[in-house]
């Protein structure tokens, strides 16, 4: 790790940090961060954008500094080191940790973060979340140390809180497989616009509706204005909804729709209650109504339709764009190994309600299902490996090599191995009975000969037992071995064989 002696925060610290992958972004990374989504991440890195920080943020950051710099204190005095603020990259996998302090040898590191009682929840219990481990994950990757000591202060001793956090088993594995997946695919990422939250547009307001019926049953209404203005308004309804600005705007047109026809019925109402009956106003106030209630229907129809499609569409390409990454790792492989099923698309945009957060939702599950899918066939190739390698002349025993190499690899070793000496054991069985039917062949003629007065003359001698030559004389077969241990313990040949099976993998182990 090489270190550079920078402030956070300052214009040098952001530029040193725009170069690399940074210790902070690691949760967004993983799609853990609360504050930022991955493809706001992906987004950010690919154009070099930054979000400007406002007053109010700038002054959260200078009580968290301020805070960090006193809980320092205490933690020295503790552990009785000092902690030195550094920032260390490494070159080689471009990443970056900024250390709020790291003893001088690099053993303990510390973070700290303003008082939330929702953080010093997670410290009391000794169990931090993912939105925070990914950060030390990083931090202990990148400078070897052994712990962190994480800090939840006012930089008070009365709000003082702290836990150690040691490297948890794997992460390490699946944070240097997240920011590769992350590169992968923000070498092909497309920018796309981000509109803020979509706020309807106003719309135009349908004339207040006015019906008045005087003594002489006359009527005095302007409801032809009503009408044309609600007709119009009705023309102009977006009936093809495709982002969430539309959706807004669709769904404010079904509530004037609602009002139109709250105020028609109301209107309605009024006049009725003043004369007897008015045909022509009833009939032009129910087909108005019905106007209204017709296309309110069919836009609340239309709106839900339309965004239960996008889902649709949303959730396909996530399954298009996992199935092409698998038939790759497959052409990789050299056969079809993967047949995985890993994704839950549906079940990571439940909940959603924007276009947005439903497209992010799915890219950031789809990155995860690559990095499983990724794992699993290093492993399936490292499988193939060590089966071609062990297996040798023996090929033809593993006729389900598309299952086994899905194995851990001790275990496909394990397998192997028992296969193979079983294999063995079977053919020195066979020979050995092939070598019976010999004997009692030859013995068969020369009883014949004795018992006729003339002596036998063969052609060829016995066969001699296998004997296999060392350095300090002949060896039994590997049969006979495993005949007289299954004698001694009376247990069958296959359990000694996986006895010994189990001392090959125990001696490579500690070997």
């Amino acid at each position: 790790m090489i270190t550079f002696d920078v402030v956070q925060g300052s214009q040098e610290w952001l530029e040193l940090r725009a170069n690399y992958d940074t210790a902070s972004e690691a949760p967004t990374m993983m799609g853990f961060s609360p504050y930022m989504s991955r493809s706001a991440l992906m987004r950010q890195k690919k154009t070099g954008g930054v979000e400007e920080v406002g007053a109010h943020k700038q002054a959260l950051f200078d009580r968290g500094h301020a805070a960090e710099l006193s809980a320092r204190v205490i933690v020295e005095e503790a552990i009785g080191e000092e902690l030195f603020p550094i920032t260390g990259v490494n070159e080689q996998n471009g990443l970056l940790a900024s250390f709020d302090g790291l003893t001088m040898g690099g053993k303990t590191g510390y973070e700290h973060k303003l008082w939330n009682e929702s953080v010093a929840a997670q410290v009391r219990s000794g169990n931090l979340g993912p939105e925070y481990y990914w950060q030390l994950e990083q931090q202990l990757l990148l400078s070897g140390a052994e712990k962190i000591i994480f800090v939840c202060s006012d930089g008070t001793p009365e709000k003082f809180l702290s836990m150690e956090y040691r490297a948890g088993n794997g992460r390490a594995e699946q944070l240097r497989a997240g920011w590769k997946q992350f590169r992968e695919d923000l070498a092909v990422y497309q920018p796309v616009e981000v509109l803020p939250a979509a706020v309807a547009e106003p719309v135009m307001a349908l004339p207040a509706l006015s019906i008045q019926v005087n003594g002489a049953i006359s009527l005095i209404s302007n409801l032809d204005a009503f009408g044309r203005g609600l007709k119009a308004f009705v023309a102009g309804l977006n009936t093809n909804p495709s982002d969430d600005q539309a959706f807004a705007d669709a769904e404010l047109a079904v509530k004037t729709l609602k009002r139109a026809e709250d105020a028609l019925e109301a209107a309605k109402a009024s006049a009725l209650g003043q004369t007897a009956s008015i045909d022509e106003m009833t009939r032009t106030v129910a087909l108005y109504a019905d106007l209204a209630r017709t296309n309110r229907l069919m836009l609340e129809k239309l709106v839900k339709a339309r965004k239960e499609s996008i889902r649709v569409e949303i959730r396909q390409a996530g399954n298009d764009a996992f199935a092409l990454h698998v038939a790759n790792l497959n052409k990789r492989l050299g056969a079809p190994y993967l047949n995985l099923t890993i994704t839950d698309f549906a079940g990571v945009m439940r909940g959603m309600k924007t276009v947005a957060s439903l497209r992010n939702a799915v890219d950031t599950e789809l990155a995860r299902a690559k990095i499983e899918a990724n794992a699993i066939a290093d492993r399936i190739q490292i499988n193939l490996a060590t089966l071609q390698e062990l297996a040798g002349e023996h090929q033809f025993l593993f006729a389900d090599s598309a299952q086994i190499v899905l194995k851990a690899n001790d275990d496909l070793i394990a397998l192997v191995k028992l296969r193979i000496a079983y294999h063995k054991v079977a053919e020195d069985k066979r020979l050995e009975a092939e070598r019976a039917e010999e004997q009692v062949g030859i013995r068969q003629p020369m009883q014949q000969a004795t018992s006729s007065g003339h002596s036998a003359v063969l052609s060829s001698p016995a066969p001699k037992p296998k004997v296999v030559s060392t350095a300090t004389g002949p060896r039994p077969t590997d049969a006979d071995i495993i005949r007289v241990l299954a004698n001694h313990y009376h247990v069958s040949d296959e359990k000694v064989i996986f006895w010994i099976s189990q001392m090959s993998t125990a001696q490579k182990q500690s070997a």
